[in-house]
């Protein structure tokens, strides 16, 4: 009998890195994966993205609406995170998997962590030991570090952080990054398929903007992105937004974008989802990736983009050489961008080298998973792991 893993995915970004998981586990004589759709994913707001899920072909067992109480405020969020733990439970005792597969550290997916683990259900988190100060995704993170049974981290440093927090080593395998592998992996779009298939123009110099609300510093989501917006304003850059995700103030971004984007139709073109293909190869051609999201920081050292990273949302994790950090405000924001510009720092980037390069990163969680799910240690209590 296959062993039963469910996969949970809320978000775009999550499902642009899971998918080659997915496809791998279907390709195993010994799992056989589960796809459960919730979150962002089911929002026409954000892009309905439970479309592209489908297309990929993945066999999703269930959707679960979540977002019930808006995304707009702390509260909201905290309620989601009750509602999700109760569908979530719900589920999983109607439908018991083996295991359940989870990526980082969204406050929804905190939520199915939990679920799992009160249900006795082995966790299997993707994506643990990384640091981001800016974002409450910090300590969702570390929780779902502590429920989970299996560990795949997506570089050396980070897996050591896990056995610090405790877990035994053995159930630590540093693979690396997701979004190294489809990098690698991937036969990224030629500039003018590219072209056409946005309707946009790439003729000149572009900027790949991706802005998401910090959730841990007490700032106004949409006061530091309308300083990235006159910022952007004084820059030689054509931009291709890709909007903010299901955080709270996340709306309010994007109806900026919508805003400068139907002022300066000729500059400027927004997507609520660009899809993995087209968000990868619009990375590749373009001068800068500017923001802060994760890719930003994780993805960009492997086609050696240079990359402003915005404020402290991301703050803690790993940062490459072709990384420029600068605070939330205007005159930062313009001058990180002017550098990242210049020759001599996009001779820089090209020669990054990135620390999440772990081989054949899916195959080899799916084997971890295999041994894991089908060996002694499976189902049995956690012990706190103090080093030896």
């Amino acid at each position: 009998m296959k062993k039963t893993v469910c996969v949970v995915t809320g978000t775009r970004a999550e499902w642009g890195l899971l998918r080659g998981v997915v496809k791998a586990m279907e390709e195993s004589d010994f799992l056989c994966p589960q796809v459960v759709v919730t979150g962002a994913h089911l929002s026409e707001a954000f892009g309905h993205t439970v479309d592209e899920v489908k297309a990929d072909g993945a066999p999703i067992a269930a959707c679960i609406d979540i977002l019930k109480f808006g995304t707009g405020s702390a509260l909201a969020t905290a309620k989601t995170v009750a509602y999700t733990l109760d569908q979530f439970v719900e589920y999983f005792s109607a439908h018991r998997p083996d295991a359940v597969l989870v990526l980082g550290d969204r406050y929804e997916i905190f939520a199915v962590g939990q679920a799992a683990a009160l249900l006795e259900i082995p966790l299997i988190h993707i994506s643990g030991g990384d640091v981001t100060h800016g974002a409450a995704d910090d300590y969702f993170r570390h929780c779902l570090t502590k429920m989970a049974s299996l560990h795949f981290p997506a570089c050396e440093e980070y897996a050591k952080r896990v056995i610090r927090m405790g877990e035994d080593p053995a159930t630590v395998e540093n693979v690396g990054g997701l979004g190294d592998e489809n990098l690698r992996n991937m036969k990224l779009m030629s500039r003018e398929e590219l072209e056409k298939s946005i309707g946009f123009s790439l003729e000149k110099p572009y900027a790949l903007v991706t802005y998401h609300p910090e959730t841990a510093t007490g700032e106004s989501p949409v006061g530091q992105f309308d300083q990235l917006l006159r910022a952007l304003e004084t820059l030689p850059l054509r931009v291709i937004f890709t909007k903010a995700n299901a955080d709270a103030g996340g709306q309010e971004i994007n109806r900026r974008i919508d805003e400068i984007c139907a002022q300066r139709p000729e500059d400027y073109i927004a997507f609520t989802s660009m899809g993995v293909l087209r968000y990868l190869s619009a990375m590749k051609y373009c001068a800068a990736v500017i923001g802060n999201s994760s890719s930003g920081v994780v993805e960009t050292p492997t086609l050696g983009v240079p990359a402003v990273n915005i404020g402290r949302r991301q703050e803690g994790r790993i940062l490459c050489p072709n990384v420029i950090c600068c605070d939330a405000d205007e005159k930062s924001i313009r001058s990180a961008v002017e550098k990242a510009l210049t020759p001599a720092f996009a001779q820089k980037a090209k020669t990054t080298v990135s620390p999440y390069n772990g081989g054949d990163t899916s195959r080899r969680m799916v084997r971890g998973m295999e041994h894991f799910l089908t060996g002694p240690r499976c189902g049995k209590p956690k012990i706190f792991y103090d080093g030896e």
